[in-house]
C-alpha cells in the first residue's frame, strides 16, 4: 500500500510517499525557519499562511520525486494533532480535498505517534544517519523530545500505547528556545545552544536538577528560571532586571559556558528519567 502523507503540525510543510509503513519513496520538506527567525520563534498565523502558499507545490513535488501518479496512491494520511491549530487546519483541508477529489481513503495520524513510528522506517532516500536494519520489537519504551512535547510512552503492541510520563510545564524544546533568548542566541534555540555549547565548560555552572512528584514526569520551568537567575547574578543585576537586556552584558565565552551547563543538565535529566522507566518496564526496544 502506498500512502501520501501530509504533516503540517507546526512550521514545516512536509509531504511523503510511503509504502507499507516502512519504505519512503519521496520526502519533501519546506522549512519556515528563515521566516520565523526575525520574530525569535514561530508565529502561528504566519506559519499557517506559509503552509497555504506551498502546500500544493510540495504535494506535487513529492509525487514527482516518487515517479508516481494519483493512480498509484492507495490512500492519504494527515497529522490530526496535537499542534498549531491554524497549521493543522491547512494540512487537514488539503488532505480532505485530495481524498474526496481523488476518491482515496483518508486516515488521521496522531502527531506524537508519528514521531514514534518513524522508527519503523527501514528503507528510503539516503540520509546522514542509516536506517535501522529491523523494526522495533514490543514492548517499546519511547522518549519523545520535541519543541512542544516531552514525554515517555510505553507500547505493548501497535494498538496498546500509554503515556507514562510527561512535562508538567514547558517542553524541553521550549526551554531551550527561552534560554537561547536570554543568552541572545538566534532561533531555533536548540541548535544555537548546542553549537555554542561545544566550546563551553559544562561544569562551570551547577544548575539544579528539576524535581516533580510524578515518577516519570518532567518539568523544565524551574531549570529555565535557575539559569536566568544565575545569569542575572553573574551580570550583577537584580531579579527584576529585564531578561532581554542581559545578553549584551555577557562575553561569548560565558555564553558558551551557560549553554554547555544548561544542555548538560537538561540532557542528564532526560536520561535519568528514561533509565528509571527502562529499569522498571524492561522493554525490548528503546526509541
Amino acid at each position: 500500500m502506498k500512502i501520501l502523507a501530509i504533516e503540517t503540525s507546526c512550521d514545516e510543510t512536509s509531504v511523503a510517499v510511503v509504502e507499507n509503513g516502512c519504505k519512503i519513496h519521496s520526502l519533501v520538506i519546506n522549512s519556515q525557519i528563515d521566516i520565523h527567525k526575525a520574530f525569535g520563534g514561530v508565529v502561528p498565523e504566519i506559519a499557517a499562511r506559509s503552509h497555504i502558499e506551498v502546500m500544493i507545490p510540495v504535494v506535487k513535488q513529492a509525487l514527482d520525486e516518487a515517479s508516481l501518479g494519483w493512480s498509484n496512491i492507495d490512500s492519504i494520511a494527515v497529522t490530526q494533532g496535537p499542534g498549531l491549530s491554524g497549521s493543522l487546519l491547512i494540512g487537514a483541508l488539503t488532505a480532505r480535498t485530495l481524498a474526496w477529489s481523488m476518491n482515496k481513503p483518508l486516515y488521521p495520524v496522531h502527531h506524537i505517534l508519528g514521531h514514534v513510528y518513524a522508527n519503523w522506517i527501514t528503507e528510503g532516500p539516503a540520509y546522514p544517519s542509516p536506517y535501522p536494519k529491523s523494526v522495533p520489537k514490543f514492548p517499546v519504551l519511547a522518549l519523545i523530545v520535541s519543541g512542544g512535547h516531552t514525554q515517555l510512552m510505553l507500547g505493548l503492541s501497535h494498538t496498546d500505547w500509554s503515556v507514562i510520563g510527561r512535562t508538567s510545564d514547558d517542553a524541553v524544546g521550549e526551554a531551550f528556545d527561552k534560554v537561547a533568548k536570554v543568552l541572545g542566541l538566534p532561533y531555533p534555540g536548540g541548535i544555537s545552544i548546542s553549537k555554542l555549547a561545544r566550546s563551553g565548560d559544562s561544569s562551570r555552572y551547577q544548575l539544579p536538577t528539576p524535581k516533580v512528584a510524578e515518577k516519570y514526569g518532567f518539568s523544565f520551568s524551574g531549570l529555565k528560571t535557575a539559569l536566568l537567575r544565575t545569569v542575572q547574578k553573574e551580570c550583577g543585576k537584580s531579579h527584576d532586571f529585564p531578561s532581554f537586556e542581559l545578553a549584551p552584558l555577557l562575553p561569548e565565552a560565558q555564553k558558551a559556558d551557560f549553554s554547555a551547563s544548561f544542555e548538560k543538565t537538561a540532557i542528564n535529566y532526560l536520561v535519568s528519567k528514561t533509565k528509571l522507566a527502562f529499569d522498571e518496564f524492561q522493554p525490548k526496544t528503546f526509541i
